[in-house]
């Protein structure tokens, strides 16, 4: 069993800046892609940027140059740096990974719960 989970979400101002991390447990023998999506009420889910286990980023277009994507393969963690945050922001952010259990194993789209990020002043 893989789970994810997201901390750091909260209520921010505009123009504001908030670091969400996701970490990954559970039995993994290797995570390859790891992001992160939004989702606003109403809306679909979203992809915001995603990492390769390398460090190869893409980002959406509505968050480059304000958003920033890392992660440690030793912690098996991704974070996202937010920065300049807009009230067209506020979603509930999930985590994303693909994970392979074992050597044999084929690889699984694992989810976070998600956490909300709000920006309001």
């Amino acid at each position: 069993q893989v789970q994810l989970v997201e901390s750091g979400g909260g209520l921010v101002q505009p123009g504001g800046s908030l670091r969400i991390s996701c970490a990954a447990s559970g039995s993994i023998y290797w995570i390859n892609d790891m992001g992160w999506y939004r989702q606003a009420p109403g809306k679909q889910r979203d992809l915001v940027a995603r990492i390769t286990r390398s460090g190869n980023t893409n980002y959406a277009d509505l968050v480059k140059c304000r958003f920033t994507i890392s992660r440690d393969n030793a912690k098996n963690t991704v974070y996202l740096q937010m920065n300049s945050l807009k009230p067209e922001d506020t979603a509930v952010y999930y985590c994303h990974a693909v994970v392979e259990v074992s050597p044999l194993s084929g690889a699984k789209n694992i989810w976070g719960t998600g956490t909300l990020v709000s920006v309001s002043s």
